[in-house]
């Protein structure tokens, strides 16, 4: 039987990711919600000032240039009396990969929604794979201090394009230059808000009850009628919140705030440490796997290196299924099956880290390790338990990388291994010799604008990338040569090459050329991912 200790640090734990369409004000979020929690003391802006820091979330030299998120990032705090794992993830379609990896290892997820655009492509498809894995989703509307859609049509919006139960939480008073506060509906108070010198610091709150004449008065009548009127339709539609429908995704609570300003930033994070999911039991192989068993057991989601320039190190995100983890733990190495000792493990916060001596089911740990673990590896004390949960993806976008200067080979084949084994891109090699640059794939064009920058300004390499007039890739079933597929008619622009574990795949320029040949040869099997990934790719 496991130890209460034990279980209450894993119900304390809230793991979580921000997702959104790009733009939505994500990132802003996610440096308020440190505010608020109090693990910083001053927000940065996304565009900052020259005097101004850069948020603390983006680490990456990239993401302070562009002023957008390249890389998801692990941020670990304390609030509330639990320990808040927030990992931010990159908004824009080309970091699909890095971001479905974290909703791989999240219990809860906050959905970022621009109130004057309403629920866009991106957020769509987000939701969309969080119903399926059952992540209950709390909803933010943002920038309610411009202009925007009436609240009650984002309701529905909610409700009608995802198909989800909204329960609003939090009511703003006003908009745009109006918007002034937001009204408690549970705890049935009103906030009013004042803004901060540059929104650097905690909006001042005052606290008043809408029942109360001389706090009706401090509301202009053009805002305040119209508000109650709205108020009263909220509390005529007889819906109750419940904790148990929001973990089981039945409904989303909604939030309505300005992440910019502060305003309605605390009421989200006091009620998400409230409500959130804690560790929840995972799949495994072979059934369920609780997370108080005190067998330990975690997955590798992500593998990034160079975060901070100072080490040049190696960094394994492993997300911590059951059991605990304790520094110099033996596990079985998931390649070889023999013994391996975890003896580097560090607590992160963007790119600054502390050593580890123990972490429970939730947290996120940072392996710095000479054995290079793989996405998708399973890290356990037991060797049964094996975790299948990172989805695999098919480059939608092709490019050769040849070498500028022969000086700096080392460095280019240093840096693209690398970058290989974070999962940032693919490799391929033509197998009718045309070309002897190293084919990449990947899964958006701005994936290759990061190779560039890295291999550049991480490795000192010289590359320069032409792009290859290939559009989509399948893989042959494992086992198949060359020699056997020496007689089939593959199509105009249509090539054969092979990934880096020497499996065959067939590239080619348009979804024309792919469909003419599995219409050609029906009796040739093909997969959109490597037969060595057991998982399936998310679809469109």
């Amino acid at each position: 039987m496991a130890d209460a200790a034990f279980l209450a640090e894993i119900a304390r734990r809230r793991t979580f990711a921000i997702i959104s369409h790009p733009d939505a004000g994500k990132t802003t979020l996610t440096e308020k919600l440190l505010l608020y929690g109090g693990a910083i003391q001053l927000a940065g802006s996304v565009r900052a000032r020259r005097n101004q820091r850069n948020t603390t979330s983006d680490w990456m030299e990239l993401e302070k240039e562009r002023g957008i998120s390249v890389s998801s990032t692990l941020l670990q705090f304390e609030y509330g009396g639990c320990v808040i794992n927030l990992l931010d993830t990159p908004g824009h379609k080309d970091f699909s990969e890095d971001t479905y990896r974290v909703l791989t290892a999240v219990d809860s997820v906050i959905m970022v929604i621009d109130a004057a655009k309403g629920i866009e492509d991106r957020t769509r498809k987000l939701f969309e794979i969080c119903r399926l894995r059952g992540i209950p989703i709390f909803t933010f509307m943002n920038k309610m201090d411009r202009p925007t859609l009436n609240p009650l049509a984002l309701l529905d919006e909610l409700e009608g394009v995802l198909g989800i139960g909204a329960f609003p939480v939090t009511w703003p008073l006003g908009s745009g230059e109006d918007f002034s506060g937001v009204y408690d509906r549970l705890r049935k108070n009103l906030h009013f808000f004042e803004r901060t010198p540059h929104n650097q610091y905690r909006a001042p709150d005052r606290v008043g009850d809408i029942h109360d004449e001389s706090v009706r008065r401090q509301i202009p009548a053009h805002i305040r009628d119209p508000w109650i009127e709205e108020l009263e339709v909220l509390a005529g539609a007889g819906e109750d919140f419940s904790a148990e429908e929001v973990l089981a995704g039945k409904i989303t609570p909604v939030f309505f705030g300005s992440a910019l300003t502060n305003f309605g930033v605390q009421l989200l994070l006091d009620y998400f440490v409230e409500h959130g999911a804690p560790p929840q039991p995972r799949m495994s192989v072979n059934g369920p796997v609780d997370p108080g068993d005190p067998d330990f057991s975690g997955f590798v989601f992500k593998v990034q290196a160079n975060m901070n320039p100072r080490h040049r190190d190696r960094l394994t995100f492993v997300r911590v299924c059951a059991g605990m983890f304790v520094k110099d733990m033996v596990v079985n190495d998931p390649q070889t099956g023999k013994p391996v000792r975890l003896s580097y493990p560090q607590k992160l916060f963007g790119q600054d880290r502390e050593s580890l001596e123990v972490a429970y089911p939730g947290d996120i740990v940072g392996l710095v390790t000479h054995k290079a673990f793989r996405i998708g590896d399973t890290l356990a004390t037991d060797p049964g338990i094996r975790y299948d949960e990172i989805p695999r993806f098919p480059p939608e976008a092709f490019a050769f990388i040849r070498n500028v200067s022969a000086a700096k080979y080392k460095q280019l084949r240093a840096g693209l291994d690398q970058l290989l084994e974070e999962g940032v891109i693919q490799s391929f090699s033509l197998l009718d010799g045309s070309q002897n640059a190293t084919l990449l794939g990947a899964v958006g064009q701005l994936q290759f604008e990061v190779v560039m920058y890295r291999l550049q300004n991480e490795y000192g390499a010289e590359p320069r990338l032409e792009a290859a007039a290939f559009t989509h890739i399948r893989w042959f079933a494992p086992g198949t040569r060359k020699e056997q597929l020496s007689n089939v008619y593959l199509g105009p622009g249509v090539k054969l090459a092979q990934d880096i574990r020497g499996q065959i795949v067939i590239l080619f320029p348009d979804p024309w050329a792919t469909e003419y040949f599995v219409k050609k040869h029906p009796d040739l099997k093909l997969s959109l991912v490597s037969p060595h990934e057991v998982s399936a790719a998310p679809q469109g």
